[in-house]
């Protein structure tokens, strides 16, 4: 066994759980079929996601449910069925394309989904309908071949650690869907990062050879991202359309650097460390905030937040502060951005340029703005009183502006 071998042994040691299936579930899923049943309702509830997979990390609590009713009910809303019969269990209700519904009990997370039960996607009258259908595609291919199981727990894990993993618009990464489809058609996780360490710009994968040409087929708006899969159950589409660049470029960088170097770090998953960053930026300017997120679902929430940080970066520079790193770390409850910037006197006055001489309308608008201009190089320029010395400064008005509150329900400076 070779080092790389050993690592990732150990890492799936420490990811894997000892047992696929939880009381929880079961009887959660019991209890929703006899609620139907008591309620007339033609559906029936299964298990979903990593957990139908055989796919679930151990410290993985969020169970995916899919209640698939009977397609003679596709004129119906089917959410405020289900919301009926299942209101003994007091679920949460979440917005979305079609309404879904949280549900905790004890340790886990369910996400009690409504979806038609078809067996084409050309039947979907929403884009859930077609879930199940990928989760039976991918079943298939882990029950013949058992081990892949593991590969994809290896991949969801380095994902995770290199923090790529997620569609979420605030992370735009992996899926867990993609990296099925992605260790399906490579065979394993370490083959998909010898493939994936010399991925060009753009990789095109169709699985089951659906479409000749899919930079033609596919709809433009679907071939954008520069991972592009052909979606084994629904042709026209990109399994892959919500992956940033970002995301991909440190996925290959991340490939390499494991292949180089293994190390049992790339699976380990870390946490901001504020105390070691506090020590690394003691003689610089060190701002940490904390944020409590918007009470929307995850993805709007983390989203909303991720303006809020890229907000700040920006400002930052627009008014000359070096930075020298800026993070951010999402929790549902409390969420922290930091940011440390290089501590250098700025000028006390900052030169703004303006319009080309010859622009006359412009050149008086720009004169009435400024008290002190000065021409230079046929371009009039302005010499204005620095409005910020500090970024503290800065960071402090930030949060209390309009774009920082609608985003976020408190933020404070720690």
């Amino acid at each position: 066994m070779n080092n790389s071998e050993s690592i990732q042994k150990e890492a799936l040691a420490r990811i894997k759980p000892a047992k696929q299936e939880f009381s929880e579930v079961d009887d959660t899923i019991k209890r929703i079929n006899s609620l139907l049943k008591k309620n007339k309702i033609e559906a029936e509830c299964v298990a979903a996601g990593s957990y139908a997979k055989g796919t679930i990390l151990k410290d993985d609590f969020d169970v995916d449910l899919f209640v698939r009713f009977d397609y003679s009910y596709k004129e119906k809303d089917i959410s405020t069925l289900l919301a009926k019969a299942i209101a003994p269990l007091k679920p949460k209700l979440i917005h979305g394309s079609r309404d879904y519904f949280h549900l905790k009990k004890k340790s886990i997370l369910f996400e009690i989904i409504p979806v038609l039960m078809i067996d084409d996607y050309k039947k979907a009258v929403n884009v859930t309908d077609m879930s199940p259908l990928h989760v039976f595609y991918v079943k298939k291919h882990y029950d013949k071949n058992s081990s892949l199981r593991d590969e994809v727990r290896l991949a969801k894990q380095f994902c995770k650690a290199v923090r790529v993993y997620g569609a979420e618009s605030y992370i735009r990464g992996f899926s867990g869907h993609v990296l099925d489809l992605l260790i399906i058609y490579y065979g394993g996780f370490e083959k998909l990062l010898v493939q994936a360490a010399v991925w060009g710009e753009r990789v095109i994968i169709d699985i089951e050879n659906h479409l000749k040409d899919p930079m033609k087929e596919l709809n433009s708006a679907k071939t954008e991202s520069p991972l592009i899969i052909v979606d084994p159950i629904q042709p026209d589409r990109n399994a892959s359309a919500a992956l940033s660049k970002e995301a991909f470029e440190e996925f290959k960088k991340k490939a390499r650097e494991f292949l180089k170097k293994p190390s049992k770090e790339f699976f380990e998953i870390k946490k901001l460390d504020l105390k070691a960053a506090r020590k690394k930026y003691k003689d610089e300017w060190l701002l940490i905030l904390s944020a409590v997120p918007t009470a929307d679902s995850e993805d709007i929430a983390g989203t909303k937040l991720l303006k809020c940080h890229e907000k700040i970066i920006d400002e930052l520079k627009n008014y000359d502060f070096k930075l020298l790193e800026g993070d951010w770390e999402f929790e549902p409850k409390k969420s922290t951005l930091y940011y440390a910037v290089k501590k250098e006197k700025l000028s006390p006055t900052v030169i703004w340029e303006g319009p080309p001489l010859k622009a006359v309308p412009n050149v008086e608008m720009f004169r009435k703005k400024h008290k002190k201009t000065f021409e230079k190089d046929g371009r009039l320029f302005a010499e204005e009183k620095r409005k910020y010395m500090t970024p503290k400064e800065l960071v402090k008005e930030l949060m209390n502006s309009a774009y920082i509150k609608e985003r976020v329900k408190k933020i404070k400076a720690n």
